[in-house]
């Protein structure tokens, strides 16, 4: 479930119960359900009712007990024409935990109809008997199975029929289509079934959409819409009913979004002349030639900074595509032609990054392309601080900083602090935005009259449709093309048994001068693997015959839990990875790991013990052959003599990660291999793995990636800031076109929402989008 709401503001049902009343105010909520419910985050009426299915089952059709066949889901109504229980005692199979269970009660019903009659088998559920004694006219839901004794249904769903319906539309449970809902422990799909249902027939929404909106727009209105997205007749109702929610989360977004954008114009930033012929010579100077993305992308943000508002823009770009000196063109510009109010030359420029080794990697790149310039180049993180006309601590750094000496500052969250002082702030560009949150950018922000550009940057590849809604608020300019140098990077799945023979083949291109990348998921065994995946992530499926035994696990875990736990098992690990290759498969080859948990700097306190800035300084001078480390390492290294990349447990990475990964090889004139170890059969994971041999195309590896696993595969719902429905109508372009375009329509013809303030009330509660308050 998303963390924020977008629901109509408080109304009422028809016998006048408050939407925005606490759940626990209806009937059959105790206090033992309330936190229950909190915990999936329905606290009020409402939160109940945008509590959406997850899917549905199918129970629409009933079927005479002589026409059932195994392994179908069928709804079976008939009498009860006798029920009994009986207990196996003493039962001592381990179950999962490794708890032995010494009672298990079994129910056993025979239901008849006209045709004939099928038994109903149920576990550990005693009351049934009680509940459904023989004479008893029932709907039974669920699959048929087949034993040596003939069919019977397996652990059905059940409800009584009254006398006066034989087709049953009233039931809840056992016929139509029944909605399947996120559940937690103690609250099924069934209890949330049975709080729902009675509000359904009773809501009196207030629509915030005209009918002319709605059929202009093919919606249905909002009361048909909650209705049939619990309870549709057919899929295609419960389709339209999800398309008018989403429409309406995808509005508020483009509304606040254009609020956004508007909100920006009317703050002012200097305005920064565009000083043609300086750029020109600065691009002559390059030790390599720009390429068309580039060099478009260089001359929007720089007529952006031209005017007397801030620039607000997304730089997207493939994994080496020349980011870092486009930016680097704007800061210097910056630097050099900004006039402050003070009527002196020369604005401050802040690289804010969300890693040291990428806040290193900027200031190496940045030191080196402008080293014919007298520009003050410092840098700032929790580690280090130096600049380029003083190796002082930090206190001295910090007074260079305030005192505008330092032009272009590249740090990491140290640069967030109240102790750390601009004299002129005129840019800030921010690497990986979508890892800062809102506050700590805006915290950059010390004068609130005359605010800087902002510039971010992301190399993860997003589709356009997804940064349009996400980042509606940004221009977005987009880097393509790859440096002319560049070979492509051939891209190999190795199986198990292809291991010695990739082991031979870094082998010869050590001995050739190269070095080595190798990644995995975890840094050591016994580090344990999350139940629940970050967003996004892939999720392995439970084979047919279930998940693998785990004996002494306590607490009840989902299937796809206990086959993530089984899985942990293989996974490889960057420690033990290490030792091997260092001591058993390439004992004459220099080896060395990284990982998060290694200290960021060497220093007395860290015992000796190597550093992540130790590590990744003699791997770029050409000290470690292999480098074996976790995703610490998927943004901001450049090694260009690197050209192995080899990739365990590829199958745990995300299309996104591994183009990543793949991007930090391939950097120099010399051809590039990765290789994608897996030992999974699992069909999405090989249709990933395979899209990335068919590509070196990130943003076609984006597209491909939200088609398989989702939009949500980019941020999660939480990071992006939409709920789930909007999040997953991002793959329907001609809904994002429709609410985008009924966004201006509203603001133009209503600028301030004074005659939308149902709207108005929705868009305090979204969260801020990305730029500078």
């Amino acid at each position: 479930m998303a963390n924020i709401s977008l629901k109509p503001p408080p109304t009422h049902t028809g016998r006048g119960l408050d939407l925005n009343v606490g759940v626990e105010k209806l009937k059959n909520v105790g206090s033992r359900n309330l936190p229950r419910l909190h915990k999936l985050g329905i606290k009020t009426v409402c939160d109940l009712l945008w509590h959406l299915p997850s899917r549905y089952e199918d129970y629409s059709r009933i079927i005479l007990i002589n026409e059932l066949v195994p392994d179908q889901k069928v709804t079976v109504q008939g009498q009860v024409a006798k029920i009994s229980s009986r207990r196996i005692f003493p039962y001592f199979r381990k179950g999962f935990g490794g708890q032995a269970r010494r009672n298990l009660t079994i129910i056993e019903a025979i239901v008849q109809d006209d045709t004939g009659g099928v038994r109903a088998v149920w576990f550990n559920q005693p009351y049934i008997a009680a509940s459904l004694p023989e004479g008893t006219r029932v709907s039974l839901a669920g699959t048929v199975k087949l034993d040596k004794r003939g069919l019977y249904l397996a652990s059905p769903s059940y409800e009584k029929l009254r006398d006066d319906d034989h087709f049953a539309y009233h039931l809840t449970h056992t016929h139509g289509l029944i909605p399947v809902y996120p559940e937690t422990e103690g609250v099924t799909s069934k209890y949330l079934r049975f709080l729902i249902k009675p509000l359904i027939s009773e809501i009196q929404f207030e629509d915030h959409l005209s009918p002319e909106t709605r059929e202009k727009n093919g919606l249905v209105d909002l009361a048909t819409a909650i209705q049939k997205a619990h309870y549709p007749l057919t899929l295609d109702e419960a389709n339209q009913a999800r398309e008018r929610l989403a429409f309406d989360e995808l509005l508020l977004f483009q509304i606040k979004s254009l609020l956004e954008r508007r909100k920006i114009n009317q703050l002012k930033s200097p305005a920064i002349p565009f000083d043609k012929e300086f750029v020109t010579d600065f691009i002559k100077h390059l030790p390599f030639e720009l390429t068309k993305d580039q060099k478009i992308a260089v001359w929007e943000i720089l007529k952006d900074l031209e005017k007397s508002y801030p620039m607000n823009r997304l730089l997207e770009g493939d994994v080496g595509s020349g980011k870092t000196v486009v930016a680097l063109i704007a800061a210097l510009e910056v630097a050099r032609a900004a006039v402050r109010p003070d009527g002196e030359r020369g604005c401050q420029t802040v690289f804010l990054a969300p890693t040291e080794v990428l806040a290193n990697q900027h200031m190496d790149t940045i030191r080196r392309l402008i080293a014919h310039t007298d520009t003050e180049v410092a840098l700032l993180t929790s580690s280090n601080a130096w600049s380029t006309y003083s190796l002082g601590n930090k206190a001295e750094i910090k007074r260079r900083i305030a005192s505008g000496k330092a032009k272009i500052i590249i740090g990491t969250h140290a640069l967030i602090q109240k102790d750390v002082e601009f004299k002129n702030l005129g840019l800030v560009v921010v690497d990986e935005q979508h890892r800062f949150g809102v506050n700590q950018r805006a915290a950059l922000v010390k004068n609130k009259e005359l605010v800087p550009h902002l510039l971010s940057m992301t190399a993860t590849p997003i589709p356009r449709t997804l940064a349009l809604t996400i980042y509606g608020d940004l221009d977005i300019s987009i880097i393509k093309e790859k440096p002319k140098n560049r070979q492509k990077i051939i891209t190999k799945i190795v199986p198990p048994s292809g291991r010695q023979e990739a082991y031979q083949f870094i082998r010869s291109e050590v001995k050739s001068g190269r070095q080595v990348f190798v990644i995995c998921p975890r840094i050591e065994l016994a580090e344990s693997l999350p139940l629940s995946p970050r967003p996004g992530a892939p999720v392995p499926s439970v084979p047919p015959e279930g998940p693998p035994p785990l004996l002494g696990l306590k607490g009840k875990l989902s299937a796809s839990q206990q086959l993530r736990l089984a899985l942990a098992a293989d996974m490889k690990a960057v420690q033990e990875e290490y030792k091997k290759l260092s001591e058993l498969v390439f004992p004459d080859l220099k080896v060395a790991m990284l990982h998060g948990k290694m200290p960021a700097r060497t220093t007395a306190r860290s015992g000796g013990k190597p550093s992540k800035e130790e590590v990744m300084r003699n791997f770029k001078n050409g000290f470690i052959d292999i480098l074996v480390s976790t995703s610490v390492i998927e943004v901001g290294v450049d090694i260009p003599n690197a050209t192995v990349m080899m990739i365990e447990n590829a199958e745990f990475f995300g299309l996104a990660q591994l183009h990543q990964f793949r991007g930090r090889i391939g950097r120099d004139v010399h051809q590039s291999y990765c290789f994608l170890f897996t030992t999974s059969a699992e069909k999405t994971t090989n249709q990933r793995l395979k899209a990335m041999t068919a590509t070196d195309d990130g943003f076609l590896l984006a597209e491909k990636d939200m088609a398989i696993r989702g939009p949500g595969s980019f941020f999660g719902t939480e990071q992006s800031g939409l709920p789930d429905l909007a999040m997953a109508a991002l793959a329907n372009v001609e809904l994002i076109k429709k609410s985008r375009a009924e966004a201006r329509t509203i603001l133009k013809e209503d600028p301030n929402l004074k005659n939308h303030e149902s709207l108005k009330q929705q868009l305090l509660r979204l969260p801020k989008m990305v730029h500078f308050e």
